[in-house]
Order: C-alpha cells, then structure tokens, then sequence
C-alpha cells in the first residue's frame, strides 16, 4: 500500500498526539501518587502463619480506613500495599524489595513473626524505611538500625511476669521445658523463661527438642513424664503446642498443663489440642476482657465490621502500629520516613488499643498490662479467659 504526502503529514500528527496524551496520562497517574501515602503489610494470608498475618491485616485496613476518613495524613490518604509472602521466609526479601523500590512505601508493617521481621528489617533499614512489626517478640530485632521498631508486649517484660505467676501462686515450681529448635521466636524465648524459672525459684527437671512442623511427641511426653513435672513450658507455636497436649493427655497426665507465649493463641491451638489444651496458659498484650474505654471501642467497631468476629492480639497491634506511624508523621510534618522515624522513637505514653506504648532510646517497646490468659471451654467452644492483668513500669 502506498501513502501520499499528506497520508504521511497526518499519521505523524497522529502519532505526536497520541505521545503527547499518553505523556499526560502518566502525568496524571504521578499527580495521583502524590496525594497517597503508601504504606506495606508484611505477612502471610496463606500458609501456616496466615492466622498472625490475616489478623495483622484486618487490623492494619481497619485503622487507615478511620484515617482517610477523617481527612488522611498531612492532607494525604493512606492506601495499604498488600502482598502474601506465604509464610516462606524465603519470599520476604522479594515483598520487601518491591515495597521499597517499586511501591516507594515509606513504611512497612509485619512481620508478626519474629524470624520474618530479622529478614525484612535488615532491606527497609538499609533503605531508610521505617518498619514496625505488629507481632515478634523474640530477640534481637530492633537492634538491626534505627528505622525498626515494634509495638508488641516484649517476651522479656512478660515471661518473668508469667513464671512469677506460676510459680510463686500457683505453686508449679518443677518445669518441663520444651524448645523447637528450627525457630528463632521459640529459640530465644526457651532462654527469657529459663531464666525466668530460676530467677523465681523453680525447678528444671528435663529439657527437650522438638522441630516445627514435627507431629509424633510419643517419645518425648514419655521422657517427661519420668520427671513428673508440675507444668510444661513450651515456647513455640500452637500447632505443635496443640499435638503435644494432645499425647500428654493421651499418656494419662491429665493434670498437667502447658505455659508459653503469645505464639499458642491462634485457633488451631483448640482445634488440635481440643479438651487437652483446657487450662493452658499464655500470656499477651491484649485481652477483650475487661477493657479500657479506648480498647471496648475499637472492639466493638471490630465486631461491627467482621460478622461479629472478635479481634485478636495481631488485630490489635495491626491497628496501633498504623495509628503511631500516622502520629509520628503529624508530629514531623513529614511523611518522609527519614524524619518522622525520629519523632515515632519519642513516642510515650500512647493510650492504644493494645496497651499503652512507650518506647525506649533502644525503640524497644515497653507496654502495660501484661495479660496472663488461659483457655477455657464454654458450651463446647474453647477461647482464652482472663487470668490476672500484671502492670508494667513504663519507664
């Protein structure tokens, strides 16, 4: 097909026009950007640590969807990245990467697991993001750099607080103690209430190892049961935590119970352990029993908007670790991460929904009460009542 001169005049005019407009197209987009402020959700809606991560999340949206409709941030609206890393530690620096190069956040919260929020502390503290973890409690997290805070009840505030409780009241000074040794979060916490233990004048008669995703505890309930323990301490998650009540009971210790962190609440700590895991106990920084007026609010409109559902300890931190970030940044006048990090270190005081918060000069949070919880069944249905609430020193 051939073109004359005025054929070719006018598809070059078209072909400029087309390029001009879709040079105002990206324009736009742009300008569209600089009036959201981007913030990323680190964890798993899928996989074995979807509990923590979807809970986490409900949290996260329920606090930027006040936010924004209050008006935003600096005259901006929030607007939540959300990937799924499928609790594969393996696919957290890719969600990290592209949260900081593509997305340009200027925070990242998660990952409610301590081993996850190591791995994505080490990528947004690099690039001057700041991330706070709605979760870990473990050891050796914040000290990665000065953009990585967390806003959860520390394992070494509230272990102490819980061996205390059940030694000196309840009187159970002889302790199995059982550690999963494939994970950071179970590795450490087995030290804080080893220590706690024998800072309260326990006893510890056996120690032994298990691995996370092990099924079979036969031989090694046997192995404690030749101690007779008065309570088992275990320091990883509810899945193991749920089968190894489950043989405890199975070998006729029926009046044992387990104590660990806040790593046993999760759904299918009851689901698996059932009847074996009544009495249980743990602890958290969170407890819908007997709230604050700031806490009964929060969840009330939590039930409102999820069919009734109660929130959950992730729920909580998810929705406080949005509502300092956002403080931070009014504070600054800044949404820019290397600024407002500075005034979210000099947070304290903060009445949340999950507790009051204060951070020391380390960014280690320090939160008041403890909640001392234990699993009770009521009309065939299993949750976590009060036992005690132990207040913290804030400073």
């Amino acid at each position: 097909m051939k073109f004359g001169k005025v054929s070719l005049l006018l598809l070059s005019l078209i072909f400029v026009f087309s390029t001009i407009l879709a040079g105002c197209g990206s324009s736009g987009d742009k300008a569209s950007d600089s009036d959201i402020i981007k913030i990323g959700f680190l964890g798993a809606k899928t996989g074995g640590h979807a509990i923590f991560g979807l809970g986490t999340l409900k949290g996260i949206n329920m606090a930027v969807e006040e936010v924004n409709a209050a008006g935003g941030v600096l005259g901006k609206q929030l607007k939540v990245m959300e990937e799924d890393h499928g609790s594969k530690l393996e696919e957290i620096p890719n969600v990290v990467e592209k949260y900081v190069q593509r997305e340009k956040v200027v925070a990242i919260i998660g990952d409610p697991t301590t081993g996850g929020t190591k791995i994505a502390a080490e990528i947004a503290n690099e690039n001057q993001v700041v991330i706070m973890s709605a979760g870990s409690t473990g050891l050796g997290v914040v000290e990665i750099g000065e953009y990585v805070f967390r806003n959860t009840l520390l394992d070494t505030v509230a272990a102490p607080a819980t061996m205390d409780y059940v030694i000196n009241e309840k009187g159970w000074k002889n302790v199995a103690v059982i550690t999963s040794i494939n994970n950071d979060y179970s590795v450490g916490l087995s030290g804080i209430f080893k220590e706690g233990i024998e800072n309260n004048g326990g006893t510890i008669v056996i120690e032994e190892n298990i691995q996370d995703g092990d099924t079979d505890f036969s031989a090694i309930v046997t192995k404690i049961k030749s101690k007779n323990p008065d309570v088992i301490v275990f320091s990883g998650y509810y899945t193991e935590g749920g089968l190894i009540m489950k043989e405890v009971r199975r070998q006729g210790m029926n009046d044992i119970v387990m104590v660990g962190g806040d790593g046993l609440q999760g759904p299918d700590f009851f689901k698996l352990g059932e009847d074996a895991v009544v009495g249980s106990i743990s602890y958290a920084g969170f407890s819908p029993v007997e709230p604050t007026p700031t806490t009964a609010a929060f969840i009330e409109k939590f039930k409102a908007e999820n069919d009734g559902e109660s929130p959950d300890l992730f729920s909580a931190q998810g929705y406080d670790a949005v509502m300092l970030i956002v403080e931070a940044m009014k504070q600054a006048n800044s949404a820019d991460p290397v600024e407002f990090h500075k005034t979210l270190a000099q947070t304290k005081n903060y009445d949340g929904v999950s507790g009051t918060t204060t951070f020391l000069d380390t960014r280690e949070p320090i939160k008041s009460p403890v909640y001392l919880l234990s699993v009770q069944e009521v009309d065939g249905k299993y949750d976590f009542g009060l036992l005690k609430k132990v207040p913290v020193k804030m400073d």
